[in-house]
């Protein structure tokens, strides 16, 4: 055992150090619109893009691997997206990472963009704008050459990438959409889809103890909270930052254990990552360890609970107390109020829960509850069917290459494009998958269906490439 983690551990070092030298870019700034399609506005601001042409012969670069960037810091996504880099090394294309406008730097108003007080400075954050920065910035580069340009994204930058090639095929020859839910929208996949499938991942990590006793815990916490005694107990026991005094901070408590376990299951890696969170190799095993026998006592299930949240809240061993207000629980690099804003325009992913067949509690979707928080938080009214509209939906039969690819245990596998409508859409299952695991770097504790995906993406990508120059 101690030469197998001392294996792991030098392994790790190894890639660690491998990555720090394949990750090299230039942080450059490149002019957009306030507003597209304004012919009344010349108002502009910078959006950031990281640029490595490294690979590529400068004077004769062959391709352009561009990843739409997502809700985050565009360089948090340029060191989880390894096999961009592993790929362009090999095709020899020019790296161009481009960041999401009001995310990262790229804030169109600087400091003052999410100033409450002017709600008409969020009038400009749609998918649209930011398939259109794109588009100026991949003209830019090309600069008036014949140049094949592949788009790449994970999650919601997987969305952007599916999106950007159906709308603007004529800019970029294909498109990677990994773990991209294009089909969680209102009327297109059941709402209790992705919590069905996080309790999934829970009963398979070790047994189905781990998910019965987070269905058991809601009620435990409950009782527990209900005297000041026990409400000073679970803060003791979780480590919390700020006390439990009342039913709102309980269930500000509880929604944030919901948020772990879906970080948990979409970061469910075989080995140690700094994704959502610095956590060990599989994850949700770890986590399942603590609850593996059935607990009939509720203060020891409670004591269980707070042991298996530490391998998310505290696997590094630095955090001293579990920040359960925070707005999500996931990690700074993730901008969790940015994406707020765009679930109260245009991204409305539906979600419920049915206690009876999940470990959640029970809820429903209530768009008018939504829609009223959005406004008041906001002054923003949901469109709950716009990108359905703008996008196709399930009608994807007119799109061409795009490899849709979904790991069967990732939660948003269940919004996903799992069957082709034509030969030109590629479907690639990967089962032992969690949330973009082939999008990531290679690793060697990566299961053969993640390397048999990268390299069937690798030669569709190279496909499309020769074929682009086939046609010239």
């Amino acid at each position: 055992m101690y030469v197998y983690i001392c294996a792991l551990l030098f392994s790790s070092l190894l890639l660690a150090t491998s990555a720090q030298s394949k990750f090299e870019y230039e942080i450059k700034e490149f002019q957009v619109p306030l507003d597209h399609f304004s012919f009344l506005s010349n108002a502009s601001f910078s959006i950031r893009y990281l640029y490595n042409e490294s690979y590529a012969d400068k004077s004769n670069p062959k391709s352009i691997f561009f990843y739409t960037g997502n809700e985050g810091d565009i360089e948090w996504f340029a060191k989880n997206s390894g096999f961009v880099w592993e790929l362009a090394e090999k095709e020899r294309a020019i790296v161009v990472f481009a960041e999401h406008r009001y995310y990262g730097k790229s804030l169109p108003f600087g400091s003052d963009t999410f100033n409450a007080s002017k709600p008409e400075h969020l009038a400009y954050f749609t998918v649209e704008q930011t398939l259109e920065d794109y588009a100026m910035l991949i003209t830019f580069l090309r600069n008036g050459r014949q140049l094949p340009v592949v788009a790449f994204g994970g999650s919601y930058g997987g969305m952007l990438a599916a999106w950007f090639r159906i709308k603007y095929p004529h800019i970029v020859v294909g498109a990677l959409a990994a773990s991209a839910p294009i089909l969680q929208f209102e009327g297109l996949t059941p709402c209790d889809i992705f919590n069905e499938i996080t309790t999934s991942v829970f009963n398979t990590a070790y047994n189905a103890n781990c998910s019965a006793n987070i269905g058991k815990s809601w009620h435990a916490f409950e009782t527990m909270a209900a005297t000041d005694a026990g409400k000073k107990q679970l803060g003791d026991k979780f480590h919390l930052c700020e006390p439990i005094k009342n039913g709102d901070d309980l269930n500000q408590f509880m929604d944030y254990l919901e948020d772990v376990y879906a970080n948990l299951a979409m970061s469910n890696y075989p080995y140690n990552t700094n994704f959502l969170a610095p956590l060990p190799a599989n994850p949700v095993r770890q986590f399942c360890l603590y609850l593996k026998d059935l607990h009939a006592d509720e203060a020891d299930l409670v004591s269980s609970m707070a042991s298996a949240l530490a391998v998310y809240t505290n696997y590094s061993g630095s955090d001293p107390c579990v920040d359960y207000k925070n707005s999500n629980a996931s990690s700074a690099t993730v901008d969790s109020s940015g994406w707020e804003i765009q679930s109260c325009n245009q991204m409305v992913m539906p979600f419920c829960a049915n206690s009876s067949n999940t470990m959640y509690r029970t809820s429903t979707w209530d768009l008018k509850k939504v829609s009223d928080k959005c406004y008041k938080k906001f002054q923003l009214t949901p469109k709950p069917f716009d990108i359905v509209l703008r996008y196709g939906g399930r009608d994807l039969v007119a799109a061409s290459n795009i490899i849709f690819s979904n790991g069967l245990l990732d939660p948003w596998s269940g919004g996903g494009v799992l069957m082709s409508p034509n030969d030109r859409i590629h479907i690639i299952i990967l089962p032992e998958g969690a949330h973009h695991l082939d999008l990531r770097q290679s690793n060697p504790m990566d299961p053969a269906s993640v390397v048999d995906a990268r390299q069937k993406e690798a030669a569709i990508i190279g496909q499309w490439i020769s074929e682009f120059y086939r046609y010239l």
